[in-house]
């Protein structure tokens, strides 16, 4: 059986399938080095912080598929992802569907991808001297990892 299509339908066909070669890596996330699938990451910071670079360079090497987004205006997207003022640190991520506020360790993001608590998301709030990102030599203060929701409720999500 013979099917034959005209120029418009054959370049319509052969847009949506490159589309959807491009798109899919992204959707299934690219594969690390170790052919381990990366989970996609969005990190919104300020162009100019040091910190926020490190803390980029250490979710890279935790194994995420970081794409970094330089704004002049991180207090309206902490307003879109709804992090609450008292939680605020100097950047924020979105990963798997949560938000991630701060310098929060990649070991507690990937146990709250794996969790999948009914939360919107966690924050490591402030900037806590010794978090990554926030290195400096053996100094380091204890801080706590909060998760947060819609309603605005608070708990600790964790301890270091």
């Amino acid at each position: 059986m013979s099917q034959s299509f005209s120029r418009r339908e054959f370049l319509t066909h052969g847009a949506a399938a490159a589309m959807a070669a491009v798109a899919l890596p992204a959707l299934l996330g690219a594969r690390t080095a170790k052919g381990k699938t990366a989970i996609a990451m969005v990190v919104y910071k300020d162009p100019s912080c040091g910190c926020c670079k490190k803390w980029v360079a250490l979710m890279q090497s935790a194994g995420f598929e970081v794409s970094a987004r330089d704004t002049q205006d991180i207090q309206s997207i902490k307003r879109r992802y709804q992090v609450p003022a008292a939680l605020a640190s100097c950047h924020t991520a979105l990963v798997g569907g949560y938000v991630v506020e701060g310098h929060v360790p990649a070991d507690l993001i990937a146990r709250l991808l794996k969790e999948k608590p009914r939360v919107l998301g966690i924050a490591a709030p402030g900037m806590p001297v010794g978090s990554p990102g926030m290195e400096m030599g053996a100094q380091k203060d204890a801080y706590d990892i909060m998760s947060f929701d819609a309603a605005g409720k608070t708990a600790v999500f964790a301890r270091r």
